[in-house]
């Protein structure tokens, strides 16, 4: 109810409580404590995220569902380049905030998932002597994080271009989306009204690609993007990673967002 409080049918559970709680204390009165969404009650401890569950190690999946999709989820880049070279039409998976849109609304058909989330290779994030190192799998809150780290730590020359896409950041979508939605998928996609895509230029960001036998290249930012939503990815390839250098002095770079609202 919007009271907040419990409705009626649950008024003999609260009873039963007070009444625990008073013969506990010894007629010292204590409120009983609920939730102030739902009214349900709980104890003074919170809820923790089960430990087993954090301490469990990760395993990749192969999982089958409904028409004959198949949905893989590997661990290394060495099982996930294997993948690709077996299913070359296959479609990565980070956040799924664009797949899911194209399956739901514009009738795309992906009989073969790969998620790309827990590749190890994808999720380094390494701060160097001379730039940071961004894998495509890393989240956007996420690299809100460390960018937020090297601005405070680092010389402010240096950190022109990781100010303005930390401040470009803040505006992208919506907590829950940058939770889920990572780097390279935002950058594949090659939407031409990305918010962050001009800026991996304006930078002179360097996109590391890898191709299904191991062999790195890399291509500048500026040279990736070769028309609407056309990419400088083979089959088989996939973005690895995403340098930016550090700003050289008297460079400077500037975010600037127009948009009907803040956020979404």
């Amino acid at each position: 109810p919007s009271s907040g409080k419990p409705c009626s049918c649950g008024e003999h559970k609260v009873h039963n409580c007070e009444s625990s709680f008073g013969a506990a204390t010894i007629g010292e009165h204590k409120p009983v404590s609920y939730s102030e969404i739902d009214g349900r009650l709980y104890n003074e401890k919170e809820l923790i995220f089960p430990p087993e569950l954090a301490l469990r190690n990760d395993l990749p999946l192969k999982l089958y569902g409904y028409g004959g999709i198949r949905w893989y989820r590997p661990l290394k880049l060495s099982a996930l380049l294997d993948l690709r070279s077996l299913y070359p039409n296959s479609k990565l998976v980070a956040g799924n905030t664009e797949i899911g849109i194209e399956m739901n609304f514009k009738n795309a058909q992906y009989p073969i998932l790969i998620s790309v989330t827990h590749v190890h290779e994808l999720n380094v994030l390494s701060i160097k002597e001379n730039g940071l190192e961004i894998g495509s799998s890393v989240r956007l809150s996420k690299l809100q994080h460390i960018l937020l780290k090297v601005i405070t730590e680092r010389d402010i020359h240096e950190t022109s271009s990781c100010r303005a896409i930390y401040e470009q950041l803040k505006w992208f979508a919506g907590k829950q989306v940058k939770n889920v939605a990572s780097v390279g998928g935002n950058i594949c996609t090659a939407s031409p009204i990305s918010d962050l895509n001009p800026l991996w230029m304006a930078a002179r960001a360097e996109f590391q690609i890898v191709g299904s036998n191991g062999y790195i290249r890399t291509v500048r930012a500026k040279d990736f993007f070769l028309g609407y939503r056309k990419v400088d990815l083979a089959q088989g390839e996939l973005l690895l990673s995403i340098f930016i250098p550090w700003s050289r002095l008297f460079e400077f770079v500037k975010e600037f967002k127009q948009s009907h609202r803040r956020e979404d």
